[in-house]
């Protein structure tokens, strides 16, 4: 705990400088964040190229990666009239799937409902409140992409995330802070890596599809860090920046183009990026470094307070 409040101190006292006399972009993503003030690496991103290449061919797609990724895209791709059924269905096995390693303390009808939005800085919110998971319909969607969705704003996401903080809070066995969901301080790549978790922590990965898929989510992250830095950073116009994306991208179309330049232009939002680069890869090291047998506990560890990257590893079975 000491950890954690350290660093989200540091959080709470560089936005105050950010918000009264500015902040550089790099002092953002250290003070922020408390991650490496640097984009990811062109080895990084050729790496997952190199992963999504592989599994496109194994899969039967030719041609160069952005022939298979348009020719994978066409063949996932849920037909718009097609796509609330779709992820409403998906939500209601996540959930299933969920009970069966994490139990959710409430009834199946508490959950959420999918409503479509267009125009919106993000591919997707979980709106708790309102128990509404907001779906951007401008982008392609596909089937394993809307699994992706399912699990991160849902099951076992962030529905299950402000679920289990709600009710340990109700309950006394949590501290009040575990009610805030504040962008841009120490807890948000845990926050988000916990979400990008959930295929793994419900044994979910069916086939090729979802690991080209999970592969898709962390290149898009990886080269949504660069969008951003060259944004931010480098002082490189919109424009460039907007055409680097489109040429990057792979797939969801212009929709998706849109949504992440409304994401990273936006200053409050700007960092916020590096959560999902830095957070799913974090998580998922530290459960699996816990013995199989200890992971129910983790569990309670890991979604009973809020944590930074380092206190993800501090749990004492």
């Amino acid at each position: 705990r000491r950890r954690y409040y350290d660093q989200l101190c540091e959080s709470t006292l560089a936005f105050m400088q950010w918000r009264s006399a500015g902040l550089p972009f790099a002092d953002q993503l250290g003070r922020f964040l408390h991650v490496p003030a640097a984009p990811a690496s062109e080895a990084e991103l050729d790496a997952l190229r190199q992963e999504l290449r592989t599994l496109l061919n194994a899969l039967g797609y030719t041609g160069d990666l952005e022939a298979q990724a348009a020719g994978w895209q066409a063949r996932n791709r849920v037909a718009p009239d097609e796509i609330a059924d779709t992820l409403a269905t998906l939500c209601d096995e996540a959930w299933d799937r969920t009970e069966q390693v994490l139990h959710i303390p409430a009834p199946k009808s508490d959950g959420m409902q999918v409503t479509g939005v267009s125009g919106v800085a993000f591919n997707a919110r979980c709106n708790y409140l309102e128990r509404k998971v907001e779906l951007n319909i401008d982008p392609v969607l596909t089937r394993p992409g809307l699994k992706h969705l399912a699990v991160h704003e849902c099951y076992p996401g962030h529905y299950v995330q402000f679920k289990l903080r709600e009710v340990l809070y109700a309950e006394g066995k949590a501290p009040a802070d575990n009610l805030l969901s504040v962008v841009n301080t120490a807890s948000s790549s845990p926050f988000e890596g916990i979400a990008d978790h959930g295929l793994f922590l419900l044994d979910w990965i069916d086939g090729d599809d979802d690991r080209v898929q999970h592969a898709l989510t962390r290149y898009r992250s990886g080269i949504g860090t660069v969008a951003a830095w060259k944004l931010h950073a480098l002082g490189e116009p919109d424009s460039a920046v907007r055409d680097w994306l489109r040429a990057n991208a792979l797939v969801g179309g212009e929709g998706w183009v849109d949504n992440r330049i409304r994401f990273i232009a936006a200053p409050a939002r700007a960092v916020l990026i590096w959560s999902y680069w830095w957070g799913q890869g974090a998580v998922t090291s530290a459960y699996n470094a816990v013995p199989p047998e200890h992971r129910p506990k983790y569990l309670q560890y890991l979604y009973g307070r809020m944590h930074s990257l380092q206190t993800l590893t501090l749990f004492e079975a």
